[in-house]
């Protein structure tokens, strides 16, 4: 099931939605002008767990960089085409709601502490791991979160794959969002977190963190599970 829109208009403009976008395409934009180097600016800068439990120099530091930083630069880099589309897909989505909700500084900064929490649930899974985790996955799950629990009952139209045909189906956010949560966990307990592949705990830890931060984070004429405007197809 993929997400392509929402029934679920904003009063304002989303800067900071639009912000992070624009950052990580850039930065994409820029890894892909490394050509065969672009592997090395994700060991760079992508967040390696055991240079925060099990005291390994941080790949970064042979650039000055300490390694606490690469928290924060890891949410920006993508590994290709295809993580960095779905990933503002869902954020374009998303995000503007749950900014409009939180005001945009602290929506600003729901969304890193949701990418901390996610890198640190990462980390803690398997804190010997070297391999560096990329990605604005883990932020953003931590707005699908926020967006949950604020939208509960917003339509959103995602696309069902059968076969070699593409079903439209609308359905309210909690479905959506719900089976993506589930589809994670699960992909969680059965991977190994030592292997390559999809941060599939950060999804988790992320999600979670956005769901314990919203109701701080949210201004006081927003409610959870509140109602929401319907655009002029609702």
């Amino acid at each position: 099931m993929i997400p392509i829109s929402d029934d679920n208009p904003v009063r304002i403009t989303p800067y900071v939605t639009w912000a992070i976008i624009a950052l990580c395409v850039a930065v994409f934009l820029w890894e892909l002008s490394l050509g065969p180097h672009m592997a090395a600016a994700s060991y760079i800068f992508g967040f390696v767990p055991a240079t925060l439990f099990a005291g390994v120099k941080s790949p970064s530091a042979a650039l000055g960089i300490p390694g606490s930083v690469t928290l924060f630069t890891s949410m920006f880099l993508h590994g290709g085409f295809m993580h960095i589309a779905g990933n503002m897909l869902y954020l374009w989505i998303f995000g503007n709601n749950v900014e409009e909700a939180m005001g945009h500084f602290r929506y600003l900064l729901f969304y890193l502490a949701s990418g901390l929490a996610a890198a640190f649930t990462m980390a803690l899974m398997d804190p010997l791991s070297t391999v560096p985790m990329i990605g604005a996955s883990g932020a953003i799950s931590g707005v699908l979160g926020g967006y949950v629990l604020l939208y509960p009952r917003a339509r959103v139209t995602a696309i069902v794959p059968l076969g070699i045909l593409f079903y439209p189906l609308r359905i309210s956010a909690i479905w959506v969002v719900g089976l993506w949560f589930l589809l994670q966990l699960l992909n969680a307990v059965l991977s190994d977190p030592n292997q390559p592949g999809v941060a599939w705990w950060a999804h988790v830890g992320g999600f979670a963190m956005g769901l314990l931060l919203t109701p701080f984070f949210k201004t006081a004429q927003y409610r959870l599970f509140g109602d929401v405007r319907r655009g002029p197809w609702g």
